[in-house]
């Protein structure tokens, strides 16, 4: 009887050490476990307003349909936009439409006269030193012009290299503050008329179903508001990228502000 009493006192300290150690490990596992942080509030999702309202019946207006256009008389060897002189390019889309005041094409009058003269008074020209950037993805530089206009406005047209030629595939006009280059992003920031302290910023991209380059995305944005006295809108500029920068020529300097000739063209989008 003692042996048999010594050896179920044995088993039962190897049981109580078996559970002494379960109870250790299993302080051990608290540490650092997950904690409830409380009922997890409901899950909201958007809400329809008037769902009985009949879908229209007209498609939405498709951007960019009126925006592209070849540009006449412009060859391009190897699509290299590099090898076309930019004036050249706005002169032949001058002589094509010469008589456009709205849309794309839209020039004033006094524009017009100053990039026919371009060629012989480089000085006075509205056409700025052009940027170039791979906008489409293709792997080739698109070219990217500006055109100085009456009343701090600037032109904003961008070409495609295809098929040997020119293809037109953005057009804008606006009083702009700056011009960037982000990405494969064109983004043009305007001053907002009527609205004191803000400006519009817009991020054209380009569309592969279009084929062009669409407004895709819009914002107002709240700026510092302008010091006493100084409300006129900074000087157009455009950011080099650095892969691609400016010419060492300088930009040339826009003609003698005046009032227009007529009146002036319309946004293209």
């Amino acid at each position: 009887m003692g042996a048999r009493a010594v050896r179920l006192t044995g088993a039962a300290a190897v049981l109580a050490a078996v559970l002494l150690g379960a109870l250790a490990l299993a302080g051990c596992g608290n540490q650092g476990a997950l904690k409830s942080a409380g009922p997890t509030p409901e899950a909201v999702g958007p809400v329809r307003l008037w769902p009985d309202l009949p879908p229209a019946t007209n498609p939405p207006i498709d951007y960019g349909e009126s925006d592209t256009e070849r540009v006449p008389g412009i060859d391009v060897p190897d699509n290299d936009v590099h090898s076309v002189d930019a004036v050249a390019v706005v002169q032949a889309e001058v002589r094509a439409h010469g008589g456009a005041r709205s849309g794309a094409d839209g020039l004033y009058e006094e524009t017009v006269r100053a990039i026919g003269a371009c060629t012989t008074d480089r000085k006075a020209c509205p056409v700025l030193a052009p940027y170039y950037r791979d906008l489409t993805g293709n792997g080739r530089d698109e070219l990217i012009v500006g055109i100085r206009m009456p009343d701090q406005q600037l032109g904003v047209r961008v070409y495609l290299a295809e098929n040997g030629g020119l293809t037109r595939i953005m057009s804008t006009v606006d009083q702009v503050v700056s011009v960037e280059l982000a990405g494969r992003d064109l983004i043009m920031r305007v001053s907002s008329a009527g609205i004191p302290g803000y400006e519009y910023r817009t991020a054209w991209s380009w569309d592969e179903q279009q084929r062009t380059m669409l407004p895709a995305r819009d914002e107002i944005v709240r700026v510092k508001p302008p010091g006493p006295g100084a409300s006129v809108v900074p000087a157009p500029a455009f950011v080099s990228p650095s892969t691609t920068p400016a010419p060492a020529t300088p930009p040339p300097a826009a003609p003698g502000a005046g009032q227009p000739d007529a009146a002036p063209p319309e946004v293209s989008q």
